[in-house]
């Protein structure tokens, strides 16, 4: 009986933990706040489709989605879900955006053609090859951003942190090589990537659920660290739906197992 309750006291820590991360040896990292925190956590669809209006405008620039494809954007608990369509290939806001990019393809004769994109197409790249991407970057490669909040410690919370970490003082006696920036949520203090988020950097849509939202720098770097989170993890939502299940069962059936426990045994001397 011991045994089954500290599993479930350890399942339900595990939980409520979330993906939890270590520090990255930088600067102690700032407090995304996410509503997808916790074992109740839930992602913000409106947060999301704002999120990825920044990814979109500022971060593709350099940084691919690799993947990504178009039609996650509509899967469920997803930035452009809806229930209408629950085939989201059928999402008319998923055509839409997949159409205004523009695919290198081959027709059926095996030439080189240009087309429209569609929702099963993945996240359209900004260069053909790392090399492209060194280049254009003074020799730095831009990380793909598919997984990025798995991939560094922290999460959301470094990229919260790096995003809005560009204004601090580096310290006396760090050099800071010519083309790179000084920021201390990222270890070794220099960073290739120059100061990306600014107030009214983009012009969030006007629609009831951004009601009262500002374009701060603060608020794109939380919207832009959820909708990483979301990509990182898109099955995030279902994963806590059956933990909460699971330990609720395991709950229930304790307290069946310690009830059975009582009814077979009241008798018998031990």
């Amino acid at each position: 009986m011991r045994k089954i309750i500290t599993s479930v006291v350890i399942a339900f820590a595990a939980l409520s933990a979330g993906t939890a991360f270590a520090n990255t040896g930088a600067a102690k990292l700032m407090d995304a706040g996410g509503s997808y925190n916790g074992p109740f956590g839930r992602f913000d669809r409106a947060q999301l489709q704002r999120g990825f209006q920044i990814y979109k405008e500022v971060c593709s620039s350099c940084h691919s989605m690799n993947q990504l494809h178009y039609r996650n954007l509509g899967d469920k608990y997803g930035p452009y879900y809806d229930p209408k369509y629950p085939n989201p290939n059928d999402n008319p806001v998923i055509k839409a955006i997949a159409k205004g990019y523009t695919i290198k393809d081959v027709d059926a004769n095996g030439a080189p053609v240009d087309r429209p994109g569609i929702p099963a197409d993945k996240f359209v790249a900004p260069f053909a090859s790392d090399y492209d991407a060194k280049q254009a970057n003074g020799g730095a490669l831009p990380p793909d951003l598919s997984v990025i909040t798995k991939a560094r410690h922290g999460g959301a919370n470094y990229v919260y942190s790096l995003m809005l970490g560009y204004d601090h003082t580096p310290p006396h006696d760090l050099v800071i090589p010519e083309g790179k920036s000084y920021n201390p949520y990222i270890a070794g203090g220099i960073i290739g990537m120059p100061k990306q988020i600014v107030d009214d950097l983009v012009t969030y849509a006007d629609t009831p659920e951004n009601k009262g939202v500002k374009a701060t720098a603060d608020q794109e770097a939380k919207d832009v660290a959820a909708f990483l989170t979301w990509a990182g993890d898109p099955h995030q939502t279902e994963r806590k739906s059956a933990g909460i299940a699971t330990l609720l069962f395991l709950f229930i059936m304790t307290i069946f197992t310690w009830m059975s426990y009582q009814a077979v045994w009241r008798n018998v001397k031990h």
